[in-house]
Order: structure tokens, then sequence, then C-alpha cells
């Protein structure tokens, strides 16, 4: 629903040729499937059943889900890298390999940004998370998903020394 206005931006800089040239390949969401698409799995999956409870309540709560909260991220990541990544390189003038190819996404996009970078680090080198929607859910008070995503990147987040991040939260 809303572009960022991410081709001007990038028209701009890739006019002054500070920057190789590069596409961007915006993906349409739903807007209504979008907290379940972009919310980590992974981490999701390792709380206990009564921090999973209490997201999920919270998230209820915000109106992002009548149903019982449960992320289908892992899903979206590899449409992502199994279908549209293929049909681009495949019709497309572009390089194909890790150190060129991006992710980057604002709010739940760069949540899901994040993730997919530690998800699939040999097809992505780098991502940018823009306005992280880091909490997750709508509140801090009783969210246990700031210390999930601490203990998951922890744990996945790739080499610096081959992947780019940018990473902030607002």
């Amino acid at each position: 629903k809303q572009a960022g206005d991410i081709d001007d931006g990038a028209a701009g800089i890739i006019t002054k040729n500070d920057i190789k040239d590069f596409i961007v390949v915006g993906i349409w969401n739903s807007g209504q499937t979008r907290h379940q698409e972009y919310f980590p799995q992974k981490p999701f999956e390792q709380l206990t059943q009564v921090e999973k409870d209490s997201v999920n309540k919270q998230l209820q709560t915000a109106g992002r889900t009548t149903e019982t909260f449960q992320p289908r991220s892992d899903d979206y990541l590899r449409f992502i890298v199994k279908e549209l990544k293929p049909y681009i390189d495949r019709n497309y003038a572009v390089h194909t390999d890790r150190q060129n190819t991006f992710i980057a996404g604002s709010s739940m996009g760069g949540l899901i940004s994040m993730y997919a970078i530690c998800a699939y680090p040999k097809i992505f080198g780098g991502a940018a998370c823009l306005s992280t929607h880091w909490v997750g859910t709508f509140t801090l008070e009783n969210n246990p998903i700031p210390n999930a995503f601490i203990q998951y990147l922890s744990e996945n987040l790739p080499d610096p020394k081959n992947h780019k991040m940018y990473f902030d939260c607002g």
C-alpha cells in the first residue's frame, strides 16, 4: 500500500553515479496477513506457551489477528528465495550472487528483513531494516518478543565480514 518513495530515492542515487546500478523488487502485501508473514517464526516458536498466549492476546487487542496468532514467515521467505528470486535472476540482467542480493523493508518489513538475512545468509548479502518494528507487538509490557529476537540473533546473525546490515528502530 505504501512504497515509501523508494523508487524516487533509488532513481536519485543511481543518477548521481554514487553507487552501481541496482533494481528494486517491491513485494505486495495484503495488509491483512502482513503481521503473520513478516513476524519471525523461529523466535516465536521458542517461546513458552504462556508467552505465546501473551503475544496472541496483545496482537488480538491491536486488531492484527482474530484467530490464534501463528507466524508464517518461513513460508514467506521460502517464496522469496525459491520462487521470486529465481524468477528475477532468470528474467532480468542482474548479478545473482549473495554479494549483490539485499533485502530491505520498513516496520514489519524491517523485521522480516532481519530474519531473512539470518535464515538465508547464503542468499542475502545484506539487509536494511528501517524503522524496524522491534517489539513485534504493540507494547513492551509483558512482551517476551524483544528478548526472543535477541537470543535468535545471537545464534543466527551472519558473519559481518561477509554480510552488511543496517538496522534502526523507531
